[in-house]
Formats: structure tokens, sequence, C-alpha cells
């Protein structure tokens, strides 16, 4: 990294990677912020066209531009990057992160025109099937943040699952567009040679606080935060540590090959103290079915369900009889069965804005 004293880098990128439906859709969860070393992030807006958002495509198009200027440039995208280290065990896969992205794209295609990470979930696209992990896997830097969900968590709020299916096909085609260019931290080394550009994983929920929202947007703030964050470590000086995480060598090893998300503590989050008082019961968050709910979660509850234990996930389980790739987890069946209903009125109304019939009701 060079002299700690000074800056590494001239550009800060953070990108919102929110969303999902395919690699050419213009969706409104997709921000770009970019900050120059002595400025303030601003939103960098896409392609002149008659669409008014990013797409995937569009965004890996223009990180390929940026990235082959030269001008050291930091990035970082809030999806994850790699797998448990029990997904590359399951599938008896070598501990190779290029492989891992070679052999991701194959099964699952999602940068291919026209595909849904759910086309792939239902086998209507790729094969799937033959890589898919637990939803109680998580990586270990996932671990040490304390709240980030798993890469196969999906039909959950605050699921990284689907951008993170989306997203990963991209990185290998930034990686074959720039090759040596470009240093994927930490898979290309933990130490960045200088005047290189670099990608790295984010998590926003780790700076967002610090920054006021002021009239952005959820998903503009988590951009914007990321390429603040970034650039006044590099000023501070603070970038080489978070660059470098203590780590035993077991730990690094592990991490060479899920991945590191940067800025994440080395040491376990610590566990929250223990209430003073007795708590007051807490009621399932069930999501009933009512003239004040919307006409897509109406229709879901007349969907059937089947609910039950998982030792698998340690939560209760809720499959749609008629929609088999979606499902909820909770901790009780009620609150297993409230996120199944809503994966799948979320299901009905992306059917609908594509103009695709609903399936049909057992």
């Amino acid at each position: 990294m060079g002299d700690r004293t000074q800056p590494s880098f001239s550009r800060y990128v953070g990108i919102d990677y929110s969303g999902a439906q395919t690699a050419e859709a213009s969706l409104k969860a997709l921000r770009v912020y970019m900050a120059q070393r002595d400025g303030e992030p601003v939103e960098v807006s896409p392609p002149p066209s008659p669409r008014w958002y990013w797409s995937r495509r569009e965004i890996a198009e223009w990180l390929v531009e940026r990235l082959s200027e030269d001008r050291p440039t930091l990035v970082g995208i809030d999806h994850g990057f790699s797998f448990p280290l029990k997904y590359f065990l399951k599938h008896k896969l070598p501990r190779s992160w290029p492989t891992f992205l070679e052999d991701f794209q194959r099964h699952w295609p999602t940068d291919a025109p026209h595909t849904y990470v759910d086309f792939v979930r239902e086998g209507i696209a790729g094969t799937g099937a033959a890589r898919t992990g637990y939803r109680r896997w998580r990586r270990l830097t996932e671990e040490r943040t304390g709240s980030a969900k798993s890469v196969f968590h999906f039909d959950v709020q605050g699921s990284v699952a689907k951008s993170t299916h989306a997203g990963i096909p991209w990185l290998l085609y930034l990686r074959r567009k720039l090759g040596d260019r470009v240093h994927f931290w930490p898979f290309d080394g933990w130490s960045i040679p200088p005047g290189r550009s670099v990608v790295a994983e984010v998590y926003p929920r780790l700076c967002s606080a610090r920054f006021p929202r002021g009239d952005r947007t959820a998903d503009q703030h988590d951009a914007y935060s990321v390429a603040a964050s970034l650039r006044q470590a590099d000023a501070d000086g603070s970038l080489a540590e978070l660059l470098t995480p203590t780590l035993d060598a077991k730990e690094r090893a592990i991490a060479e090959v899920e991945g590191w998300i940067l800025g994440v503590p080395p040491a376990p989050a610590p566990a929250a103290e223990p209430p003073r008082s007795k708590p007051r019961p807490r009621r399932p968050a069930v999501r009933r079915v009512s003239r004040e709910l919307g006409r897509h979660e109406d229709l879901a509850s007349k969907y059937t369900y089947r609910v039950f234990w998982s030792d698998d996930d340690g939560e209760y389980v809720a499959t749609c009889i008629e929609c088999a790739s979606l499902s909820g987890l909770g901790d009780s069946q009620e609150v297993a069965l409230a996120e199944a209903r809503a994966a799948v009125a979320a299901w009905l109304e992306h059917l609908e804005a594509e103009g695709r019939p609903a399936p049909e009701r057992l």
C-alpha cells in the first residue's frame, strides 16, 4: 500500500447493489456514488438512455471503463463475493476463488440476457440445483458482523442472497476484462501493489450511521456512505489497518477463500447484555391479510402452504406448494408462514409486472 501517511487512491466508489430482476433491468435500488480524493461523494448517473436507473450490466461496463484508466480507484460493492467454506466442501470444489467464480457462473448464469435469479432457482435456466447451500451457513466475516445474513438466505427482509447470486458473475466479467489491472481483495492477496485499483466487498451498515442522510433514499445513502467512508479511511491512514485485519493463520486461510468484508473487526461481535428485567412476551409477527393489505398479499393468502421444523435451518420453514422455490423462515410457525406469504406476494407482483400469469391455485 505504500506510505500510510499518504492516500493510496485517487477515487472512491460506493455501489449499492440492491434489487433483483435481470442483468438488463433498470433498477431504482442500484446506486453509484464516487468521491475524488479531495471531494465529497456525488451520485453517478447511468449512461444516457430512455431508462432512468442503472442496470447490472451497465454498472459492470462502467467499472471496466473507470478501472482501465490510470487512476488508482477503490471500489466497494455490497454483495457477497464468495460462499462459506462448507459450500466448497459440499460440492468438492478446490479452495480457489477464481475456480469458484468460473464454476458458479456455469451453474448460475444470471449475467445472461433475460435471466432472473428465480429462473435459476426454479430450474428454468442454468443448473443452480447442483450448486446450493443452506440458509444457516454463514461466512466467517458475516459471523463477525453480528448481523449480516447468509448468502443463501433468500426471500427475507434484508437478504443479500439475490444480489449476491446476481452479482458474482459480474465479478468474473470484471476479472476477465481487467486482468491484473485490478486487485480483488483479499483473494488476490492482503497486500495491494502500489498504483493498483481495488474491488472489495463492503457492508454499508458498518458506516452509514456516521453520515447524515439528508434527502437521500436508503439505497442512495448506502452507496454514498461507502464512498465517503473509504475516502475518509484513506485520508486518515486507517485504511491500511482495515486492509490487514488481525486474523490467526486458520482464519486468514478461510478468509482467502470466503472473502472478507472490508471494515469488519477480526474479533467476534460482542454479545448483547442480558436484560435486567424480565422481558415482555414477544407476539409473533404475523402478517394478517385484510382489506388494508395489498391485492397481491390477499392473493398470496389463497395459496397452499406447508410449515415444518428444519434441523438444518434451526427454524420453522414454510413453503408454498404452488411456488416450490419460495419459502419463509421463522422462530414460530406463524412467523414462517407470514414470511412465505410475503415472498409469494412479491413474486405475484413481479409476474404481473412482467405480463406473466400467476401459478394456478390447487
